[in-house]
């Protein structure tokens, strides 16, 4: 008799296989010691599609919507039948006595091997395989401690009803708005309401107005300080009115009103979670979602450097204290020192480190204590690992202290008395920030509040040598990039006008951490979304779509209240039906919308074909000048783009603005003319190969 292992992916089961002991290799399977190891290639079964279920589905007719099964059947796929079929075939073997499910412990690995079990028809008794790390050690441990498949049926039915659900709000919704424009939309449960939050964000943007004012800035000798009202306001909406001041207190004596210093601290950050960790990579580094949780994956599975990536938990229980301690003592190269100033200020149980009331059902990513050396770690790996190991050793360093500094200095003069503000920080205690030392910080921009103050006491007086007027303009709201939005996925329940029912939802999200690269990389593949730079820019296509859809799918507050309801049915609690009706209902609801939509004016679009190759334009890349410009269907980039070059002009760069699309005509006269004049306004290209366009001003 023998045991079956099913493991998601065929490395993890060459990893499960060699702990095992099952190193004779047989068809789509590793044999020995009582065990066959095998895998599927992520999902082998899947949901049918609508004209599966009934051959009238294959014509898309607004008069068979909505489509609402009575039950979601499912197929195998298609492209990955072979190795369905061998699973299906050991899993009904006789000689198999017992089944252990290894796929991801996660509620997506938990639907891949629910789905094979179900479409083989086995009824056999199966455990499950539940671990954070890959490491040879925690493979053994896990299976010693298998536990009965049952106790996870509640993820199960919460991954069950995400897929349905999706199903369902998908098919319906996008053949009735397909139908309804003539041009293939895409409508999501998770995707329409990220969407809606870029759409949102381009509308601000694009509706912003600069407004100009002015500020004051006064020259103490040892410091400086900046004009303020009464209020406290910086800002002097007349620029007659700076000048006055400015005039009139320069080569005054000024005395100081107000001095004050206030000790603060900031305690250690948190531990890594996927989205945590997606955000800090792209403000490091520029990695995108998608390349954050596939580096990750990669250094998890192959590796074997990071514990399990697609968590939510920013905690570790308390029984980890010995294998924290060891991780850090293994560190080395540039992170030797570092772990071994961790070690030394104290490893111990922190509630803000170790807390079992906030795990889920994975721990937060750490390293596993396996050192990296000799390892072919590409330059992108050994980034992300450097950053994990950093935050692991950060969080038992002590707190980053500093004195906060305030000063008001009173200049008085005849029948006037102005006010000028002056701020700064003493570091006191480095702390956990001497981990990033040397590297790039992500902080806001603060006026003069890195200037170093003396020592000033009230009644202090000090000669105003010299006061400038400074023009300043009001700024238009950021774009989005990677990090922006996945914090506004992640916070959805913030988007909520009602106050009492934001504060119900404010723990709602968009999706999961595993799934929120793929939301974003699936707005830009269907045309909704596009990449310029780090921004994430809403497309024409994109913004008319949520002025097509009713908030009811558009508001990120619907899906909070079902990601929410999802999570209550995966740990246990009531709640599948009336999910389930809600779903139907908005189902129905949409494809009655999209009958009376308004009327919107969608570009009408070519076919889909292959994608255009990528041809060489002549031209030498203005970036790094190695490299050479060529052109694919979507860009003009450098060819040493895997070499680090990030030169890259998209050809719809200039569409938001009124200007044209770029082809490789027009982009080569833009870079040879460096102006190029046209109907609606001008093409600029600067030294660096960036281009801009300004419209002819409106009459």
């Amino acid at each position: 008799m023998q045991t079956l292992v099913v493991a998601e992916k065929p490395s993890v089961a060459r990893d499960i296989a060699r702990v095992l002991g099952a190193g004779a290799k047989g068809e789509g399977c590793l044999t020995g010691s009582g065990y066959v190891v095998t895998w599927a290639l992520g999902h082998l079964v899947t949901l049918k599609e609508p004209q599966e279920l009934d051959a009238r589905y294959t014509r898309w007719s607004a008069g068979d919507l909505p489509i609402l099964p009575q039950r979601m059947e499912t197929k195998v796929i298609k492209k990955t039948k072979s190795q369905f079929l061998v699973i299906k075939k050991l899993m009904n073997d006789a000689q198999t006595e017992e089944i252990v499910c290894a796929t991801d412990s996660g509620r997506e690995g938990e639907l891949i091997f629910r789905y094979i079990y179900e479409q083989a028809g086995c009824r056999k008794p199966v455990k499950r395989l539940w671990i954070s790390s890959m490491t040879d050690e925690a493979i053994r441990a896990g299976f010693d401690s298998l536990k009965p498949a049952s106790q996870y049926d509640a993820l199960y039915r919460s991954a069950r009803c995400r897929a349905d659900a999706d199903w369902l709000i998908g098919m319906n919704a996008t053949r009735a708005y397909t139908l309804r424009y003539g041009v293939l939309l895409s409508v999501g449960r998770v995707q329409t309401p990220t969407l809606s939050m870029l759409v949102k964000r381009r509308r601000e943007i694009d509706s912003f107005v600069p407004e100009t004012y002015y500020t004051v800035r006064a020259d103490f000798g040892d410091y400086k300080g900046v004009w303020v009202n009464a209020k406290g306001e910086k800002r002097i909406d007349s620029g007659e009115q700076a000048q006055i001041i400015a005039a009139r207190v320069k080569g005054r004596e000024g005395k100081v009103a107000e001095a004050a210093r206030e000790h603060r601290a900031e305690r250690p950050p948190l531990l890594y979670d996927l989205t945590t960790l997606q955000r800090e990579a792209n403000a490091q580094f520029g990695f995108t979602a998608k390349k954050t949780l596939a580096t990750a994956q990669k250094l998890y599975e192959q590796h074997k450097l990071l514990t399990y990536p697609r968590t939510d938990s920013r905690y570790l229980s308390h029984d980890m204290l010995g294998k924290v301690q060891k991780t850090l003592g293994s560190y080395e190269g540039a992170l030797e020192e570092i772990g071994r100033q961790a070690l030394a200020f104290g490893v111990t149980l922190t509630p803000r480190v170790f807390d079992d009331a906030k795990l889920t059902d994975h721990h937060a990513i750490i390293p596993t204590g396996r050192r990296a050396s000799g390892l072919s770690l590409t330059a992108d790996e050994a980034k992300l690992y450097d950053l994990v190991a950093r935050r692991l050793a950060a969080a038992f360093y002590p707190n980053y202290e500093y004195d906060a500094l305030r000063a008001v200095t009173a200049v008085c003069t005849e029948g006037a008395e102005d006010r000028f503000l002056s701020t700064g920080k003493a570091v006191t205690q480095e702390g956990w920030k001497a981990v990033y030392r040397g590297m790039r910080e992500k902080r806001r921009a603060k006026d003069e509040e890195e200037q170093r103050l003396p020592a000033l006491a009230q009644g202090d007086s000090r000669l105003c040598r010299a006061a400038a007027v400074k023009q300043e303009q009001t700024k238009a709201p950021k774009e989005h990039n990677d990090a922006s939005i996945l914090s506004e996925m992640e916070h959805a329940g913030r988007q909520i006008e009602d106050e009492d029912l934001r504060e119900q939802m404010k723990d709602c999200a968009l999706g999961t951490p595993a799934t929120r690269a793929a939301i974003i990389e699936r707005l830009i593949e269907v045309g909704y979304v596009c990449r310029s730079g780090k921004n994430l820019i809403a497309t024409e296509k994109g913004v008319h779509l949520i002025e097509a859809v009713p908030p009811e799918i558009a508001s990120p507050e619907t899906t909070g209240r079902w990601e929410r309801a999802l999570a209550e049915i995966a740990r246990g609690k009531d709640g599948e039906q009336r999910f389930r009706e809600g779903i139907a209902r908005l189902a129905a609801f949409l494809v009655a919308q999209a009958k009376e939509a308004p009327d919107v004016a969608f570009a009408q679009e070519k076919p889909r074909g292959r994608a255009k190759k990528p041809h060489d334009l002549g031209l030498a890349c203005p970036l790094c000048a190695k490299g050479r410009v060529a052109e694919n269907s979507k860009s003009f980039y450098c060819t040493r783009f895997r070499d680090g070059c990030a030169y890259t002009v998209w050809k719809d760069a200039l569409v938001r603005r009124g200007g044209p699309v770029l082809d490789a005509k027009l982009f080569l006269l833009c870079a040879q003319r460096r102006e190029v004049r046209g109907s609606t306004g001008t093409i600029y290209y600067d030294d660096q190969g960036s281009v801009r366009f300004a419209p002819l001003p409106q009459e």
